[in-house]
């Protein structure tokens, strides 16, 4: 599987590092969580705030798609969220910048262990891929509410031309 070019640099540059070089990356990627929250002003094509069983705090992932369907992640995380959680909103938000919810879903999450190791994917299962899970929920819901407007719009242009 190719993976969206953002996603693979990041997935590189892990590929390289010892797991003590990735632990300190992964801190790295987790202090710039804040960096992926939501701007002033910004608005959103779709919102998912919630706190999950089997996340320790608030998790809010915002998605906005742009003029060429491109996706853009914003998350919000409480301060009780895990670090390893922070680290892959950062590297999430980064790495699937731009691409469309349907590439967004066809990503298999076999990339996670090649980031965060082997060890803490074992040690932290559900943590590494909790957000990954939420991103791809969010963009299944819009391409849904998308399939069900312009079904709407079909049946709305069909009454339309019979009442010429």
């Amino acid at each position: 599987m190719s993976y969206p070019l953002k996603l693979s640099a990041i997935i590189e540059l892990f590929s390289g590092l010892s797991d003590a070089e990735k632990r300190e990356t992964l801190i790295s990627y987790a202090d710039q969580a804040r960096l992926q929250e939501p701007k002033e002003g910004e608005q959103f094509d779709l919102e998912d705030v919630r706190k999950d069983e089997e996340c320790t705090d608030t998790v809010a992932v915002f998605l906005r798609l742009d003029e060429r369907g491109g996706a853009h992640f914003r998350v919000t995380l409480g301060p009780q969220v895990q670090t390893l959680t922070r680290a892959m909103s950062s590297i999430l938000c980064k790495g699937l910048d731009g691409i469309t919810p349907d590439e967004v879903l066809a990503i298999p999450a076999d990339f996670v262990p090649k980031i965060v190791g082997a060890e803490l994917v074992r040690l932290r299962s559900q943590t590494v891929y909790y957000l990954l899970t939420r991103m791809k929920g969010v963009a299944k819901v819009w391409l849904q509410r998308q399939r069900q407007a312009s079904l709407g719009m079909e049946v709305l242009d069909k009454d339309d031309a019979a009442c010429e």
